[in-house]
């Protein structure tokens, strides 16, 4: 067995968890989420280039929150994730235990959230290169150029909101989407509703994003919506320093520090 396979199994057999999340192998060489309560069923977990879903979503879930203390297979993403939703106060530490993988392989089992935290905060968020290229193109566009491009990425979009059913930030009870009394967000997939749901969306994600793109690979249609969330990262790198989830960390569109800069102000 692989040693986070190993690990799994001696929480569970032990009762030190009621349950682990990871990954197991699914249909067509993809791979899912799986959910599993006896320590047999450890020889299942797999963890390769292929595990894209961010599963911390799940964390959040009332089905997962009555299952006792859960331990998980974390990638940096998930880390991240779990460090920022517990800096929100939407997990506690008595109810996690992480397994987590680091990006060079290596196996790490963290005992509670500060060494969590010590951790993620030990490493960046960078933006891949394919990334910050197409973000630069966008950024050269005029203004009616830029206005186009989006109208155009977004036409495709039905509203299915796949992308915020993948994202662990998204877990409010319920969305502004959903609200019709009154109604925020147009609900017809036409150019106003779909760049008010986008904007939204990110606006709601901005310092909060740990940028795994969860949601992007949610998409149906491949629309490349995560562009505006990565954007943003980049602008909070050059105006404040750069975001990192942490324990302590400073929300960024709620907190002012004296040396913050203002030459927005005109």
């Amino acid at each position: 067995m692989n040693e986070y396979q190993t690990i799994a199994a001696g929480l569970l057999s032990s009762g030190t968890a009621a349950m682990v999340i990871g990954y197991s192998e699914g249909s067509a060489k993809r791979v899912r989420p799986v959910f599993f309560t006896r320590p047999e069923e450890a020889s299942t977990l797999v963890f390769d280039s292929r595990c894209v879903q961010n599963i911390a979503v799940y964390l959040t879930k009332k089905e997962i929150r009555t299952e006792g203390k859960i331990a998980i297979i974390a990638s940096l993403p998930v880390m991240r994730s779990i460090i920022q939703l517990a800096s929100e106060h939407q997990l506690s530490e008595e109810k996690i235990i992480v397994i987590g993988i680091t990006p060079s392989g290596e196996v790490k089992q963290f005992n509670g959230f500060d060494a969590l935290d010590a951790y993620v905060s030990s490493t960046t968020i960078e933006i891949e290169a394919r990334y910050r290229e197409k973000i630069e193109q966008v950024e050269k566009m005029t203004l009616t150029e830029r206005w186009n491009f989006w109208k155009n990425e977004l036409s495709a979009c039905f509203k299915c909101y796949a992308c915020r059913a993948a994202c662990p930030m998204c877990y409010c009870t319920r969305c502004t989407v959903e609200m019709n009394q009154p109604q925020w967000i147009p609900v017809p997939s036409h150019t106003l509703g779909n760049f008010e749901w986008h904007i939204m969306r990110a606006m709601h994600l901005a310092g909060r994003c740990v940028d795994c793109n969860a949601c992007a690979e949610a998409c149906p249609l491949g629309i490349p919506f995560n562009l505006l969330t990565k954007q943003m990262i980049l602008q909070f790198k050059k105006d404040f320093g750069g975001y990192n989830p942490s324990l302590k960390g400073l929300n960024i569109l709620s907190s002012y520090l004296p040396d913050d800069k203002e030459n927005f102000i005109q």
